[in-house]
């Protein structure tokens, strides 16, 4: 794993996700040529974005599972991702979702694949204070 640096945003891989039948769990393969492609994407990418992994996303029927998350931003976690296929998706998501200012996007204008495997999209937490509160009222 990564020691944390300062950015904003985070990809986060499932290394629990296992294809049915198999040992094999591509959420490694997945962190290291996700990296890899990081580094080749420029400055803006690489910089802006942690990539690491946790034990479980609760995507098991899909693996593998790909989150990404943001300051303030939407969350979303795609499935049935292939690292030998799929990660020119995921770092062209990556700079879409760099820009976007709360996270938010259609299916429709995120690329290839992930158009048709988001399995979940979150909302950013809206934090209520007692100010917050009285303003609406």
């Amino acid at each position: 794993m990564e020691t944390t640096k300062n950015t904003s945003h985070r990809i986060t891989v499932c290394l629990s996700c296992r294809h049915k039948g198999t040992d094999c769990k591509p959420g490694y393969e997945l962190i290291e040529k996700l990296r890899q492609a990081m580094q080749t994407a420029g400055k803006f990418v690489s910089e802006d974005f942690e990539i690491s992994g946790v034990a479980c996303m609760a995507g098991c029927s899909r693996p593998c599972t790909v989150a990404y998350h943001g300051t303030q931003k939407a969350t979303y976690l795609f499935g049935d991702i292939d690292p030998e296929e799929d990660v020119t998706d995921l770092i062209t998501f990556a700079r879409q979702y760099a820009e976007l200012p709360d996270g938010w996007c259609s299916s429709g204008e995120r690329p290839g694949k992930l158009r048709r495997t988001a399995l979940a999209r979150v909302p950013a937490a809206i934090i209520v204070s007692e100010e917050t509160e009285m303003a609406v009222q």
